[in-house]
């Protein structure tokens, strides 16, 4: 079977009229990169929903690499996710109106689970481009966690997938949103080179 990138984003939601990680994923659909075609697909901003959707294109694409996308509207940097955890507590409801307290994503499953990305070579790379990015230690516990945590689990059985979360800042006009595009064909490029990561400071004070 040949090789295949996966690439999620989200539609808008509270806070968020223009997702970024839809415009990025819309403009990548059908390119490819690095001699790999990019299956896109859009997940709604829904907490078991996006996870059910996201289960079934992973059953029907069998892909290399997953690279999931969201909105992160207080941040200011592309921030590559470290770890995902096992948790739903919505601070905002989702676009169903479900904001669910302290629930486990999977009940009876592990903690937590680590990207399967080269986190500081892609941020090192994104750098030299001169994009702003960072190493994140948290990806929240709203829908982008969610997903995240899901798509980690649903992987656990298939260590040869590379996978993991990106989170985007708010463009600040269009021609940052554009740039965001060619910021996640660089993600993706480093993800797919193999090797192992950088062994450099990437960590936080809090």
């Amino acid at each position: 079977m040949s090789a295949k990138v996966l690439l999620t984003g989200f539609d808008a939601f509270e806070g968020v009229a223009v997702n970024p990680s839809r415009h990025v994923v819309e403009a990548l659909a059908g390119q490819v990169v690095s001699a790999v075609p990019i299956h896109a697909l859009v997940l709604p901003t829904v907490f078991d929903e996006s996870r059910r959707q996201l289960e079934a294109a992973l059953v029907a694409l069998r892909p290399r690499l997953v690279l999931a996308l969201g909105a992160a509207p207080s941040r200011t940097a592309i921030s590559v996710e470290r770890v995902a955890i096992n948790i739903d507590d919505a601070r905002i409801a989702d676009n169903a109106g479900r904001q669910p307290v302290d629930r486990p994503i999977v009940s009876g499953a592990p903690a937590a689970y680590f990207a399967r990305l080269p986190i500081k070579a892609i941020v090192a790379e994104l750098r030299r481009a001169n994009f702003a990015a960072e190493v994140s230690q948290s990806a929240g516990t709203f829908v982008c966690n969610h997903v995240f945590y899901a798509l980690m689990h649903a992987l656990r059985r298939r260590a040869s997938v590379r996978a993991g979360f990106v989170h985007l800042p708010l463009p600040a006009d269009a021609g940052d949103a554009a740039r965001q595009v060619d910021a996640v064909r660089i993600v993706l490029e480093v993800a797919l080179r193999g090797g192992d990561d950088l062994h450099v400071q990437g960590g936080a004070v809090d």
